[in-house]
């Protein structure tokens, strides 16, 4: 979990960041399609067309602003916290196990992240399945993780391994969740089916006025 503290302090600066160079837009694709969902990229730039990851933005030219070092070491944090309930030494963080049982028991890699894809979804978005697969092949082959932060109103969260919707888990990601996937588990297909209005704690939105919606950074290392 991510204390309230500090998802207070992921808005605030998401804000900060989101209103400037390299900010908050809404992706889409070369026939005109958008996503249902506004983005912003920090460290590197992540193209949905092109399926690549560039120094600049398409859309406007603009470079992605950096990863700030509170969040890294947020996301650093994170892989400890998780490692240390593997271990049996943590017993307070709540972990979601997805993808292939051989990864039960295995400790999560290492990594210092410099890619941090930031999404907000209002009540009516959503993000169809999808491999998070854009990674250097090191990368990928290492499975090295990708760590991702719910902030804000409730989202229900599919993954599995297979495209067929109906034969996919589901899990209620809420504010302050963290949720890791690496390892053999690093390619498992996951996206985001609904948001569940009006779910935020109401401590985090006096505290930020932040938009209705739910604000995702989902970070990894190229």
């Amino acid at each position: 979990m991510v204390p309230g503290m500090n998802e207070i302090t992921i808005v605030k600066t998401c804000r900060d960041l989101g209103i400037g160079v390299g900010g908050f837009y809404q992706p889409g694709y070369i026939s005109g399609r958008k996503l249902h969902l506004q983005m912003m990229c920090l460290g590197k730039n992540w193209d949905p067309d092109a399926h690549m990851y560039t120094e600049l933005r398409p859309y406007d030219n603009s470079k992605p602003p950096g990863i700030p070092e509170k969040f890294s070491d947020m996301v650093k944090k994170a892989i400890q916290d998780s490692n240390e309930f593997i271990r049996g030494k943590n017993d307070s963080t709540r972990i979601l196990r997805a993808g292939p049982s051989s990864d039960e028991g295995k400790v999560v890699p290492s990594m210092s992240p410099d890619i941090c894809i930031v999404k907000f979804y209002t009540k009516t978005d959503r993000h169809g399945l999808h491999r998070d697969k854009d990674e250097s092949e090191k990368s990928l082959e290492k499975g090295l993780p990708v760590v991702s932060f719910s902030i804000g109103d409730s989202a229900e969260f599919l993954y599995g391994e297979t495209r067929a919707v109906g034969e996919a888990d589901k899990v209620i990601l809420e504010s302050g969740d963290v949720l890791i996937y690496g390892g053999k588990s690093r390619l498992i297909l996951h996206g985001v089916t609904s948001i569940l209005p009006d779910t935020a704690p109401a401590s985090l939105m006096e505290a930020t006025n932040m938009c209705l919606g739910r604000l995702n950074l989902s970070f990894r290392m190229y």
